[in-house]
């Protein structure tokens, strides 16, 4: 019987530039030994001891050095099944708001990253799930929806 676990979050992060939202893309480092040089959002493991909460909030701050002005639950949650390891993951989805106009600071699991809008970041996109949760993110957070109002999370 196939396990079920959770412990992969993900992290949709905006900013807006003349009012319309950019999304950041993240692009794997050529080293990395599973899924080199594809392109993502923010994605990490949650560390034993740490709440999804937390994971995310960290992954964010080591993978880009940003910390969030604003800070959402996002109504989705990515999953996908590991033939590997006969599991079902279920991974966490927040966004995350950081100010205009200022650049990441990329950990080594990465060497690109760009700013790009919601069709151009969703078409970077391998994964549907990352497709999904950005298509969430556009239109029940970032367009100002109640979503938006009942799902952030105050830091």
């Amino acid at each position: 019987m196939p396990n079920i676990a959770c412990t992969i979050v993900e992290v949709c992060l905006f900013s807006f530039t003349n009012k319309e939202p950019l999304y950041l893309m993240l692009r794997r480092s050529t080293h990395e030994s599973m899924y080199p040089d594809m392109w993502q959002i923010i994605t990490g493991s949650i560390e034993k001891g740490e709440t999804a909460l937390q994971g995310a909030l960290r992954e964010m701050k080591e993978e880009t050095g940003y910390i969030p002005q604003k800070f959402w639950i996002v109504p989705h949650v990515n999953s996908f099944f590991s033939v590997h390891h006969d599991t079902l993951n279920h991974t966490v989805v927040f966004a995350a708001q950081v100010p205009p106009g200022t650049d990441p600071v990329l950990s080594d699991e990465h060497y690109q990253f760009g700013w790009y809008t919601i069709d151009k970041a969703k078409a970077m996109c391998v994964w549907p799930g990352q497709i999904t949760a950005l298509e969430i993110v556009h239109e029940f957070i970032v367009s100002g929806r109640n979503t938006a109002k009942f799902s952030e999370i105050p830091l």
